[in-house]
């Protein structure tokens, strides 16, 4: 691939991870606006279910028969349950905690990656790595001023979250490469579906139609934001696109002036220059080859869709006779 090539492959994944936190953030924004008057367990159930149904239409029948025979289907299912609870913590402390603050708590699983990867992993960031991530989530604090914060519940909570998300992203490093991402969506979203479903006896909140339009959208608009950032970590390497997961926060700040009236002040834009040059340092310093994939989250190489052969039909295309080759490359999950 020639330099031309693989600079417009770079900036068409910076988009794309940049619009699929966008969707990321609307997702939080709904679910923080249900979470008011409905309980956790019967948001992700409707939510997850959507994704699940979504996950069949693309793969239909084969790609689940290939989930169930996945070696890496136990990984993904501890993965699963893993996420779940992180997001069972999250979307409770988002009763007590703006859409920023939530947002802000949540990016101390990057830095919480990094370590962790270190540990379990035995790998190292580099200086610059370190410097990027670094001054991205100094940014967000400055932004979000957590000092503010004066509920602990609800910052454990997150900060919780934020550690089993941090865990999440090592337990990728164990899914065999042939495990396709919406093999993975599948099995990760089955797992809530069933814990939830398990639950929802004993927490059963009666939604009116608004509201389960509302979940579902939830699902529909955080189904698309994983789907962007699948496809961008395809064309960029998780050291580039790493600090670019910090634009949730601006995001989340237009969202809570829209949905919420809340103003942007001066710490969100001095906020949001330090995120910006958290960004280009990653861009600058990932373009080399030796800086792979130690980041703010941990890649894994895989295909996006279930393949068989070398060449097959592109998702749901099949009947069409659309074919092209899959060829494993690196994606990465938020959550």
């Amino acid at each position: 691939m020639n330099a031309s090539r693989r600079g417009d492959r770079t900036l068409q994944a910076i988009g794309l991870c940049t619009l699929g936190y966008a969707f990321l953030a609307l997702q939080d924004a709904v679910i923080k606006w249900l979470v008011a008057d409905y309980s956790v367990v019967t948001i992700l159930f409707w939510r997850s279910l959507f994704v699940v149904l979504v996950c069949l239409l693309a793969g239909r029948l084969r790609m689940v028969r290939r989930a169930w025979r996945s070696p890496s289907r136990r990984v993904l299912v501890e993965r699963g349950l893993l996420s779940l609870v992180a997001w069972v913590l999250y979307y409770t402390a988002a009763r007590d905690l703006t859409l920023a603050e939530m947002t802000t708590l949540y990016f101390s699983a990057p830095i919480m990656v990094t370590v962790l990867a270190g540990i379990f992993l035995k790998e190292r960031a580099s200086a610059w790595q370190w410097l990027s991530l670094v001054i991205g989530f100094v940014g967000v604090l400055i932004a979000c001023r957590p000092s503010n914060m004066v509920e602990p519940l609800p910052i454990v909570l997150s900060l919780l979250a934020a550690a089993c998300w941090a865990f999440t992203y090592i337990q990728l490093r164990r899914v065999d490469e042939q495990t396709s991402v919406l093999e993975q969506m599948l099995i990760t979203n089955v797992v809530f579906v069933v814990c939830m479903m398990v639950a929802l006896p004993w927490s059963y909140t009666p939604a009116s139609t608004p509201a389960w339009l509302g979940m579902l959208g939830a699902g529909l608009v955080g189904g698309i934001g994983q789907f962007l950032l699948f496809v961008s970590f395809q064309r960029a390497t998780a050291t580039v696109l790493a600090p670019f997961e910090y634009t949730g926060l601006v995001w989340a700040f237009l969202l809570s002036s829209l949905v919420w009236g809340t103003l942007m002040d001066m710490s969100l834009i001095v906020g949001a220059v330090l995120i910006a040059i958290s960004g280009t340092l990653a861009m600058i310093f990932g373009r080399h080859d030796a800086q792979d994939v130690v980041g703010a989250e941990c890649a894994v190489t895989q295909p996006l869709y279930p393949a068989t052969t070398d060449v097959e039909a592109v998702g749901g295309a099949e009947g069409l006779g659309v074919e092209a080759p899959l060829e494993p490359e690196s994606v990465e999950h938020r959550r």
